[in-house]
């Protein structure tokens, strides 16, 4: 039977919806902290506590560099103009970054690319840690948006914000976790050992270094979630559908169970019906062996959450 994690959000905080979640399909309820107040955690999961017995994942920020809150909730970099990244935001021609240690890491030369190559910077100089850049691409770029660099910068694997959540975790007992770019074996242990009771960890293959580390990241996770969306900025686009197959085999040999994410149901995000295509996704990665799949935009903001676990339900069951 096919397992879902169901992000949680917006479109799904609700009485009505947690209500009418089934355990048989829905084995987690997602809550992505990446997009989530710290503060605002135990008031959500004593919500969804009130309404549903399915378990609560908190999913990890991770090693992700992102753009901090920007003052104006956008900003709008034009190709061939400059902007600045440093530690002060106030006015429109800089932005800031997180985690803070990433300002130690940056050298002239680095291109950035932002929130899925929506915009392309290139630092040219540096002084005193603000980094002068060239917009190469332009393009609107938001809060709290993903960044990646073109060459491999180690940041660690747990940001403060994830300290405190692990400890909220203990303190709500929460029992499952998804470890956010995993690089290796080293950081599943490392999250095992800050809880005392048992924890289920689901290890996020995102990266390269997760690529080359997957023999050992099998044998400490307890399971495995491809994320297609940032491991298609660490690897070329038409590499994606090979690695997944690869991942999903090896798993399956380890058996480990494997979660697949992103772009699932996208369409559904503000249709009602899915494109052939996302059909045809969902079957197939089943069809592979993927124990489950992750809605995650299609069940937190979309429109018609519910119509997307309906159609996943009823493409597993036309696999025999």
């Amino acid at each position: 039977m096919t397992k879902l994690f169901i992000t949680l959000g917006p479109s799904t905080l609700k009485k009505d919806f947690l209500e009418s979640l089934k355990a048989k399909y829905v084995k987690l309820l997602r809550i992505n902290l990446s997009h989530t107040s710290i503060d605002d955690l135990p008031k959500i999961v004593r919500y969804i506590r009130k309404y549903s017995k399915i378990n609560i994942c908190f999913d990890t920020e991770g090693a992700q560099i992102r753009t901090s809150r920007i003052k104006n909730k956008t900003v709008t970099l034009k190709k061939n103009t400059y902007i600045h990244i440093n530690k002060n935001n106030k006015d429109s021609n800089n932005i800031t970054l997180t985690p803070d240690r990433i300002y130690e890491k940056l050298k002239v030369n680095d291109t950035l690319y932002i929130d899925f190559n929506s915009a392309e910077i290139k630092i040219i100089s540096e002084n005193i840690k603000t980094y002068k850049c060239k917009v190469i691409e332009g393009g609107v770029i938001g809060s709290n948006k993903s960044i990646s660099v073109n060459r491999h910068i180690n940041i660690p694997a747990f940001t403060k914000k994830d300290m405190l959540a692990i400890k909220l975790a203990k303190e709500l007992d929460i029992k499952n976790i998804a470890l956010s770019f995993t690089s290796n074996a080293k950081d599943v242990k490392t999250l095992r050992s800050y809880f005392d009771k048992k924890v289920i960890i689901t290890s996020k293959i995102e990266s390269k270094k997760a690529l080359t580390n997957l023999g050992e990241i099998l044998k400490e996770a307890d399971n495995i979630l491809i994320d297609r969306g940032d491991l298609s900025k660490e690897i070329p686009l038409p590499l994606i559908p090979k690695k997944q197959k690869e991942i999903i085999k090896i798993a399956n040999r380890n058996k480990v169970p494997v979660y697949v994410a992103t772009n699932l149901l996208e369409s559904m995000v503000t249709k009602q019906e899915p494109t052939r295509a996302e059909v045809n996704d969902i079957y197939n990665t089943l069809i592979d062996g993927a124990d489950g799949l992750v809605l995650a935009a299609e069940t937190a903001i979309g429109k018609y959450p519910a119509e997307c676990i309906d159609m996943v339900i009823k493409v597993s069951r036309t696999i025999k």
